[in-house]
């Protein structure tokens, strides 16, 4: 029997589309400022420096549930910071980076075969993770369109990457008691829920009470620390939510030898403990999202939603990827909108991540744009 390369099932990597755009932005005179990624620019806290220091001694294996001082800083963490009230240390488990979460969700789960629902503009990975496992995916914003036909599991992002859209208290709880009604998982990517821009709109876990009446039963949150801590590098996330499945999927990644390393699970205390950390890496985003945020509108972009998280979405009502080039004659470099899906192509994701010099820099250039 011929065998099918897994590779052969997925989409083509996106990013390596950007490949030409890149080459002409980084021949920009002032040098390329590269807004296409999420990826943290500014440095590691020194007490999480330290905290990973200091375990990096330990030989041994670390327990893949995570250590009882992890367990029991998710849990405060997600009380404290994000109103997650009901929660216990058995219902967490730490993850290598939740992108890789994310992928092995559905097999993890044993979802093969079967029916997976997505967002409309979606994180990439989400669609990944049901090919991975011969899943028909369906990208559905309304339950209406999902139909009578029950998946077998649902992502949310919210907020949303890429569009910072945030779904309110209301929408989330319709989620949910439609998700309990059919037995559906409902896995919450909520690794931006930190970076609220809105105060009238802050964003909220599906796990607030105000959403699933402190009834965690098949919810699961995503949680990482990539963003607000800048830890992309330590790989250090987290799951959290009903505790049967929260078993299940360590029951299989015990099986699996997917456990995070023991120093990144001291600095990951570290960072959950550490508020002010956190808070300071916000005001920084904040302070660049102004700066794009007025550049792009004043260059004559249209910034929709974009109520949280790292990035803009924005268009000029064109395909996203003559803005694409336009932009990178600017020596600035974007993602096209069409990465998440159809209905992106004509908008542009602009990450927040770049240095205040780089990002003041693109400003600059915007204001050229003709």
């Amino acid at each position: 029997m011929a065998r099918t390369p897994l590779g052969a099932r997925l989409p083509d990597f996106p990013w390596d589309t950007l490949d030409a755009a890149k080459e002409r932005a980084q021949a920009h005179p002032d040098g390329i400022v590269n807004l296409s990624v999420g990826t943290p620019v500014d440095a590691v806290a020194p007490g999480i420096q330290l905290a990973l220091a200091e375990a990096a001694a330990e030989p041994g294996y670390p327990p893949t549930m995570g250590t009882r001082q992890l367990r029991s800083a998710i849990v405060a963490a997600l009380g404290r910071r994000y109103n997650m009230t009901s929660l216990v240390p058995d219902a967490v488990l730490p993850v290598i980076g939740t992108k890789e979460a994310i992928a092995q969700l559905p097999g993890l789960l044993g979802i093969r075969g079967g029916f997976v629902v997505i967002p409309e503009i979606a994180y990439p990975t989400y669609e990944v993770a049901a090919l991975l496992g011969d899943n028909r995916v369906l990208r559905a914003d309304s339950l209406l369109k999902i139909g009578p036909e029950r998946p077998d599991l649902l992502f949310l992002n919210s907020p949303s990457n890429p569009t910072g859209k945030v779904l309110g208290v209301d929408h989330l709880r319709k989620v949910v008691g439609w998700a309990r009604e059919r037995g559906v998982i409902v896995a919450s990517d909520e690794c931006y829920l930190g970076l609220g821009w809105d105060d009238d709109n802050e964003p909220v876990s599906i796990l607030d009470p105000r959403v699933c009446d402190g009834d965690h039963t098949g919810l699961i949150a995503i949680h990482s620390l990539s963003k607000t801590s800048n830890l992309a590098s330590y790989r250090g996330g987290y799951l959290a939510g009903d505790p049967e499945l929260i078993a299940e999927l360590l029951e299989v990644r015990k099986h699996a030898g997917l456990m995070v390393p023991g120093p990144v699970q001291a600095a990951m205390v570290a960072a959950l403990e550490d508020d002010e950390q956190e808070a300071a890496q916000k005001l920084r985003y904040a302070r660049r999202r102004a700066v794009l945020l007025r550049a792009l509108v004043e260059a004559g972009f249209t910034v929709d939603d974009s109520e949280a998280g790292l990035y803009l979405w924005a268009t000029r009502g064109e395909d996203c990827r003559a803005t694409v080039d336009a932009l990178a004659e600017l020596g600035i470099l974007v993602a096209p909108g069409d990465f998440y899906g159809p209905r992106g192509k004509q908008h542009i994701r602009m990450a927040l991540t770049g240095t205040d010099e780089r990002v003041d820099a693109a400003a600059r250039r915007l204001a050229t744009l003709g």
